[in-house]
């Protein structure tokens, strides 16, 4: 995270790479510079130089990097902080990524009475789509799974508090970003229960029996199933797997 005054530079990462409050086009080895810097917490010069150029010798990498560094700091002046050993972004420069990073933890953590509804820009949004790096990779599946886990945790959160309308935002957005997680799906059907929409809880359930057995020849898990059951009005109905497929 940075602080200070804003400089009204942005750094966008979701849905492509992107830095607001200025006219310039950054060379593609500057822009995989500053999105290295951006998803590492003060990385070393050694560590970028290696990551960013893996199939060169470390005088070469290191080189390549001080050329990016230089023409950074000749098209877009204050983005990173270059001084000493270590690179990271300059104060009062924001990150779409460490906003969403912030609000998902601030999410998990926060007590009941506190629950908040997911602002407009959290619930989608894929990092450096087209970016194949190693690095790049992982961090775009820390952030898929942080992301999910703070939607549904606020999914349940809101369920509780009877905030109907924003619980289902959360869950489909959770829904959408990996529609084969029954997790996501079991917080759909959790809400519609809760309002006592039995009739969507069950249409909603097929349509993610069919689905998983399309996709994956399996059937939804004993809690999904359970779950459903026991929000039927008829404790003694047949389970949902017993229903015919429609």
């Amino acid at each position: 995270m940075t602080s200070g005054r804003s400089t009204g530079l942005d750094i966008t990462l979701l849905d492509g790479f992107h830095v607001t409050g200025t006219s310039a086009e950054l060379p593609p080895a500057v822009r995989r510079l500053v999105a290295h810097v951006s998803l590492t917490h003060r990385p070393d010069r050694g560590v970028v130089a290696g990551r960013l150029w893996p199939d060169v010798t470390e005088s070469a990498a290191q080189a390549n990097l001080r050329s990016a560094l230089w023409r950074l700091h000749r098209i877009a002046p204050g983005l990173l902080d270059t001084a000493g050993g270590r690179l990271r972004v300059a104060d009062g420069v924001g990150v779409d990524v460490h906003r969403l990073c912030a609000w998902a933890h601030e999410v998990v953590s926060c007590p009941e009475q506190d629950a908040t509804g997911l602002p407009a820009d959290m619930s989608g949004g894929e990092l450096l789509p087209g970016w194949c790096d190693a690095w790049v990779e992982v961090e775009r599946e820390r952030l898929r799974q942080l992301r999910l886990h703070a939607l549904e945790v606020l999914a349940r959160r809101l369920t509780r508090a009877e905030r109907y309308g924003e619980a289902m935002e959360a869950a489909l957005a959770a829904v959408e970003t990996e529609p084969l997680r029954e997790s996501a799906h079991r917080a759909v059907v959790g809400i519609h229960l809760a309002e006592g929409n039995v009739a969507e809880a069950v249409r909603h359930y097929r349509r993610f029996r069919e689905l998983l057995a399309d996709e994956l020849g399996l059937p939804p898990s004993p809690l999904m199933e359970r779950l459903l059951h026991d929000g039927l009005p008829d404790a003694g109905a047949p389970p949902p797997s017993s229903v015919t497929r429609r």
